[in-house]
């Protein structure tokens, strides 16, 4: 049976309101257990555009004067922002870890987290990822405290960091980091999708 026009447009994006609809028939609320506004969902919205800005989650204003969310938002919103469960960094890469499986699956594409592939020394750890020394320093204790001090070695009497023990940094103390990391490839794959004629943000513009 053949979906109506309506039923395939909210597949691909939905409204503010209809995105509220939803949220009360999946009991989803505020971490205060209030029910979610349009105020709320508002204040998620610009989290999300913050946090998420090359994703193009959220439409232009076209003729009818409203925004619209994409699905993969939606998806964003209910399993990153108003989920409790999980920190919201954590919550966030395990989405985009998610998001990834799931187009690699679909368009058929092996895995690729060939991100980490020098060794650093303490200056390059701090210039990659934005850190002070001695907020990088503490992290490099935190690694060889969980058991990879093997990771850790001196060069010339300077600390070095193998390529091995900075995947370690950016997935277990600088996950903002991973985070940008793992939306870029998401991105990457997404306009992969496009190109195979699957529908994402193009739609916005048809409305």
């Amino acid at each position: 049976m053949k979906m109506d026009s309506e039923q395939v447009l909210d597949s691909i994006f939905l409204s503010y309101n209809k995105i509220l609809k939803r949220f009360q028939l999946l009991g989803l609320t505020t971490k205060y257990r209030k029910e979610i506004t349009h105020k709320d969902l508002r204040k998620a919205i610009e989290v999300m555009l913050k946090k998420h800005p090359t994703c193009r989650w959220r439409s232009e204003k076209v003729k009818s004067r409203k925004y619209f969310i994409l699905a993969e938002g939606y998806a964003w919103l209910t399993q990153v922002y108003f989920q409790k469960e999980k920190f919201l960094i954590d919550a966030d890469v395990d989405f985009f870890e998610d998001r990834i499986k799931q187009y690699e699956e679909l368009l058929k594409i092996e895995h690729n987290e060939n991100w980490w592939n020098e060794d650093m020394n303490i200056k390059q750890l701090c210039n990659y990822f934005n850190r002070k020394e001695n907020t990088v320093r503490k992290a490099i204790k935190k690694m060889c405290d969980n058991g990879f001090e093997q990771y850790k070695f001196l060069v010339d009497g300077k600390v070095l960091i193998s390529s091995k023990g900075v995947e370690w940094i950016c997935k277990n103390v600088f996950k903002q980091k991973y985070l940008e990391l793992l939306e870029q490839y998401k991105m990457e794959l997404t306009e992969l999708y496009i190109k195979a004629d699957y529908p994402y943000d193009y739609f916005f513009g048809r409305n």
